[in-house]
């Protein structure tokens, strides 16, 4: 029998309610319906995700401040930093491409660490942070969108691409962003969610009990996990005050027309070129696939395979993914349903990674500007392809999964959930 007055969870991906169960350290609660991972506790403490934050926060402005690597030509050499090669890239003319890439790059990733700082070092002396429930709903707007380890997989693809143009040497930014990547690694398992489980933790935040006499819709916040059971299909988290949603309203719409806009530029995005190079022998244009054809005439088969996946295979699959799970939402079936779950997580994973040649072309444009010895140029072909990242990735995050698992009838009870003894993690 279901408590009068308990601590509820909701699963974030299929909608079923469960009793949130106490964890121990090494503890993970998985959904019993789809599986997915509902509560984990690691190891780390607050102080140790603070000193991970600020670590990162430091690594972050020195690989922004110090030259990424140095290009040498015929006695002349150029240096960049990321903003520079951002500027670069604007002067000539894409500041379409210059601002996705300053925004993924650099104002989201500042943004997102400068939020964990904040709220971790109140955290950690076991204090309500100030604005933590505008900083937690901010937070889960900002975590898809920060790309520096994608910007990093970058620099490795155009240093191979230059090292065959010039003599290259790396400097101290590329380094800097090769730590940030693995710091990042570590403080994106820090979502809202997490930050609202550390607060509990920490004392100074607590889950609100669910009558669940309330109401017959479940409104599961997606920021920090309260739920609520309301007679109304959508109203205010009690706890953080971000909106909540039954289901997302108008999603199909909103996803289909999103995906259109992702076809309609992903026809140029591979048919014009992402890059001009222009050199003495004369002009080139280089097209996604060129791109990939070159690092494996150049010997990097491996990063040419990376290049092919995350350009091609990626977006691609992201757009079929996303098509698949539009006209078959209503399937009826647990087993297809769970398979649609799978996907729909892979979806949200990768959504980020199609971003990298965008990456690559800013930094050869910024390197590899020795005027009418050699220059590179952005094409159209990237401002397409920029285009098309952000349209799949926004089509997904307005998908809703859960409409799916409602025409699901499993029989499970509510009130289950299942605590699963796991590995030692980094979390």
């Amino acid at each position: 029998m279901m408590q009068d007055v308990a601590i509820r969870l909701a699963c974030h991906n299929c909608g079923q309610l469960h009793v949130k169960p106490q964890l121990h350290e090494r503890q993970r609660a998985s959904c019993v319906r789809c599986g997915t991972v509902l509560l984990q506790k690691g190891k780390l403490n607050v102080s140790a995700w603070l000193a991970l934050s600020i670590a990162a926060l430091w690594v972050f402005l020195i690989a922004n401040l110090m030259p990424v690597a140095t290009l040498s030509s015929a006695g002349m050499s150029r240096s960049a930093t990321f903003l520079q090669a951002i500027t670069v890239t604007w002067g000539q003319g894409f500041p379409l491409v210059a601002s996705m890439c300053l925004m993924v790059g650099f104002v989201i990733p500042l943004l997102q660490l400068s939020q964990l700082t904040w709220i971790l070092f109140f955290l950690n002396r076991k204090k309500y942070p100030p604005g933590l429930r505008s900083l937690s709903r901010l937070l889960a707007l900002c975590k898809p969108w920060s790309m520096i380890p994608v910007f990093m997989l970058g620099v490795l693809v155009a240093v191979v691409k230059l090292a065959n143009m010039a003599s290259l040497d790396p400097e101290t930014g590329l380094w800097a962003f090769a730590v940030l990547t693995f710091l990042l690694t570590f403080l994106n398992k820090l979502n809202s969610r997490k930050i609202w489980q550390l607060a509990q933790e920490q004392g100074v935040a607590n889950d609100l009990p669910v009558n669940p006499q309330a109401g017959n819709y479940v409104l599961a916040c997606e920021v920090c996990s309260q739920v609520a059971l309301s007679d109304h299909t959508s109203g205010d988290c009690k706890r953080c005050h971000a909106s909540v949603h039954y289901r997302k309203p108008k999603y199909k719409s909103r996803t289909l027309a999103l995906l259109a806009a992702a076809i309609v530029f992903y026809v140029p995005a591979n048919l014009f070129p992402v890059m001009f190079i222009d050199t003495f022998l004369g002009a080139s244009g280089h097209t996604i696939l060129g791109g990939v054809l070159q690092l494996w005439q150049l010997g990097s088969w491996d990063l040419a395979l990376i290049v092919f996946v995350a350009s091609i295979v990626v977006p691609i699959s992201k757009i079929v993914i996303m098509l698949v799970l539009y006209f078959n939402d209503k399937s009826g079936s647990y087993a297809v349903q769970r398979q649609h779950t799978r996907l729909y997580q892979i979806v949200e994973f990768i959504g980020q990674w199609s971003m990298l040649d965008v990456f690559v072309v800013i930094l050869l444009a910024a390197l590899a500007n020795f005027g009418s010895l050699m220059s590179v140029m952005p094409g159209h072909g990237a401002s397409a392809f920029g285009l098309v990242v952000v349209f799949t990735m926004l089509s997904a995050h307005s998908f809703d999964i859960r409409e799916g698992w409602s025409y699901v009838d499993d029989g499970i009870e509510k009130e289950d959930f299942e605590p699963v003894e796991t590995a030692p993690t980094f979390q």
